[in-house]
């Protein structure tokens, strides 16, 4: 998921504040006889990023020994291969990386050591764990890299068959946005159909949602499967309608930056038979506070913090 924005958190305080308010013409029961009883969606963000470095295998085990946890939350890139990379941004953070001599990486780095000019071989020889993330006092430090997809997927149904839990759900963010086509990341049509061929050779079509920012990519994922549960991740301080109404199909889930959550989007969402899930909650306070307005599921980087 994208960075917090601080003017974007503060708006979204005001837009919450004023709308908390049940509404008054009975939406609410609307709501309830519309919206099929699910289990609630505790997912797990970048693994644990709170706890370990994010989008790695470790993580990603980490968040399946939380019992509530039934959803990994990963993103992926493509590498120069043809190969499924989860990592947050398509190129190697010099925040968080290090080369494969275990130099830090710097800004001017980061601009050129982009993973899809790399071969999956090349770009796990690069640590993204042992500098820990200074945003993530509480992440353990340890030396790791930047998984396939395919790798994570067998890793952690792997874990759960073995502590007889239920196989986890996968929420899988496409990363891409117009002015990458071609140079950072493949054109959308491209990459889905390399996310889609990768959800039916691993098995996990039924049990994972596609979610993006960039409408392209749902948009090619729905024409091309409309049996896919897509998620529509949401910044933008546009109203629900206008967001809604830039996509030609109903999204399975909306899920915006958890401060312009309100009463009045929830009842919306849910008269619609969306289901919302807001990112990235990681204060235990809020997370009560959206499960009292209703909402589906919570993103968050802290398994060890749900209420």
């Amino acid at each position: 998921m994208r960075l917090d924005v601080f003017a974007l958190g503060l708006i979204g305080l005001l837009l919450a504040a004023c709308g908390t308010e049940a509404p008054q013409d009975g939406s609410e029961k609307k709501s309830e006889q519309n919206m099929p009883e699910q289990e609630f969606d505790w997912q797990g963000h970048r693994g644990a990023r709170g706890l370990l470095p994010e989008n790695t295998v470790p993580a990603f085990l980490l968040a399946l020994e939380y019992p509530k946890i039934s959803t990994l939350e990963l993103d992926v890139a493509v590498s120069k291969d043809g190969k499924l990379i989860v990592s947050h941004e398509p190129w190697f953070s010099a925040h968080i990386c290090s080369d494969p001599e275990g130099k830090p990486l710097t800004e001017e780095d980061s601009e050129h050591l982009l993973l899809y000019e790399l071969t999956a071989e090349e770009i796990r020889r690069y640590d993204c764990g042992s500098r820990g993330n200074e945003r993530f006092p509480d992440q353990k430090k340890m030396k790791t890299y930047k998984p396939q997809l395919s790798e994570v997927v067998q890793a952690a149904d792997q874990r759960a068959k073995e502590m007889g839990r239920p196989l986890p759900r996968y929420n899988i963010e496409i990363k891409s946005q117009p002015d990458w086509d071609g140079l950072r990341t493949p054109d959308p049509e491209t990459f889905v159909t390399l996310v889609w061929e990768a959800l039916n050779a691993l098995g996990i079509k039924e049990r994972t949602c596609i979610q993006s920012f960039d409408i392209r990519p749902l948009e090619v994922l729905h024409r091309k499967d409309p049996s896919i549960t897509v998620a529509y991740l949401v910044e933008e301080l546009d109203s629900l309608e206008q967001n809604l109404a830039k996509l030609s199909f109903t999204p399975t889930i909306y899920s915006p930056y958890y401060m312009l959550v309100t009463a009045n989007m929830v009842d919306a969402l849910h008269e619609r038979g969306i289901r919302i899930i807001p990112w990235t909650v990681n204060d235990p306070e809020n997370m009560q506070a959206l499960m009292d307005l209703g909402v589906d599921g919570i993103i968050t980087d802290y398994p060890d913090r749900i209420p």
